[in-house]
């Protein structure tokens, strides 16, 4: 895929239109233009102004940095951001082994009213017994008596028929007051997922909490817009590309450009970047109200250079090489939940163990080659041998 369809954005044109920031920067090098720029600009304050977009029919009004609260072990962190603006979270029960929501409630102690909690049934229940456990679960970990966002998790693909009992059982958790408003996720096959919500007749779900990066295909961008026309809230996920850490990209890090790259899309309601500590959680919230610059772009650039050789963006275009059936992008992102910025092996494993025992990794020791062919040039064979060693 070439750079300029990748990033939505042409070089020359960006230049041209002057969105660098400074007429200098219009002649410069590209070296130079983006020292300019950086000297231009005046040190961002440690918690900036908070930025706030509405969550389609929602009507919420949520911070455009928002919080990822999966790997966040203290709820400190959280009260930190929440005392700073951002009032929108994303938790699930079976983040950290099933402490997640405990720091989450813990967190919105006293200020409940104050910030937005979405939290997850578990990916494996669709019955109405499965769903309405989940939900009282939640509510008594969380400890408050109603959830803003119930999200179906991980749909990889939606009929009608197979939503159908799940709809019910949500609108009766609606009726009853347990819910505010429903929602999905996905990280893989997102367009159908998106086009499913916006031509749902029902206009049930609310909310799509879906993988969107600078490495997307540029038909996740349309089917998101698709989406957000339709009233569907946006809500972005593995937005800095595993969060790897790589040096030497300059004063606004990589992980703050994919963010920006991001929140440049207006479809895009907000992101949830995941942060354990204080030291993530300023990072983040500092892009809240930047521009996204060709600096950006540029960095953006070598950042994909560094990792392209082990980084998968979980298409699932490889896998219909496979005549296992093995589920090669979420055995990927698995292994980058234990290697990339998240160093989380319980997630990783947790992750992993999620699937069918006759799609794993263990099933390629019987090939003699990989048949599955990655679009991007990753070895499937190398990756699926290095999660028998990381995952098992």
């Amino acid at each position: 895929m070439k750079t300029t369809d990748r990033k939505g954005m042409n070089r020359r044109a960006f230049l041209k239109n002057g969105v660098a920031g400074t007429a200098a920067a219009m002649i410069a090098t590209p070296a130079l233009a983006e020292s300019l720029m950086q000297m231009a600009k005046s040190e961002p304050p440690e918690f900036p102004a908070p930025v706030y977009r509405t969550l389609g029919r929602t009507g919420l009004k949520i911070s455009t940095v928002s919080f990822g609260a999966m790997l966040t072990p203290e709820p400190e962190v959280l009260r930190v951001a929440f005392d700073h603006g951002v009032n929108y979270v994303n938790t699930s029960r079976k983040y950290m082994g099933g402490k997640n929501e405990i720091t989450v409630g813990a967190a919105v102690k006293g200020i409940r009213d104050k910030v937005y909690i979405a939290t997850k049934v578990l990916s494996e229940s669709r019955t109405k017994a499965d769903i309405i456990r989940d939900v009282e679960t939640s509510l008594k970990t969380l400890g408050t008596d109603y959830i803003d966002v119930i999200q179906v998790h991980d749909l990889t693909g939606v009929t009608s028929a197979l939503l159908a009992e799940t709809k019910e059982t949500l609108a009766l958790l609606k009726k009853q007051g347990k819910v505010r408003f429903c929602g999905v996720t996905t990280h893989l096959n997102e367009v159908a997922v998106l086009n499913y919500l916006a031509d749902d007749p029902d206009q049930f779900f609310d909310t799509c909490l879906v993988k969107y990066n600078f490495t997307s295909d540029k038909r996740v961008g349309t089917a998101i817009s698709r989406a957000a026309k339709a009233g569907i809230g946006i809500i972005a996920m593995k937005t800095q590309v595993g969060g790897y850490d790589i040096a030497g990209l300059g004063k606004i890090t990589q992980h703050q450009a994919a963010l920006k790259w991001v929140l440049q899309n207006p479809d895009v309601t907000a992101a949830i970047p995941g942060m354990k500590d204080l030291t993530q959680l300023k990072e983040d919230i500092a892009v809240m109200g930047m521009s996204f610059t060709y600096a950006d772009l540029r960095r953006l650039d070598r950042y994909a250079e560094a990792i392209a050789p082990f980084y998968c963006n979980f298409c699932g275009a490889c896998e219909v090489g496979c005549p296992h059936g093995v589920e090669i992008s979420t055995i990927n992102r698995s292994l980058m939940y234990a290697e990339g910025g998240y160093r989380d092996i319980h997630l990783a494993r947790t992750t992993y163990n999620e699937l069918p025992q006759q799609t794993m990794a263990s099933v390629c020791t019987g090939c003699q080659e990989c048949t599955a062919r990655c679009v991007n040039g990753l070895d499937i064979a190398a990756k699926m041998d290095r999660a028998r060693k990381v995952l098992s």
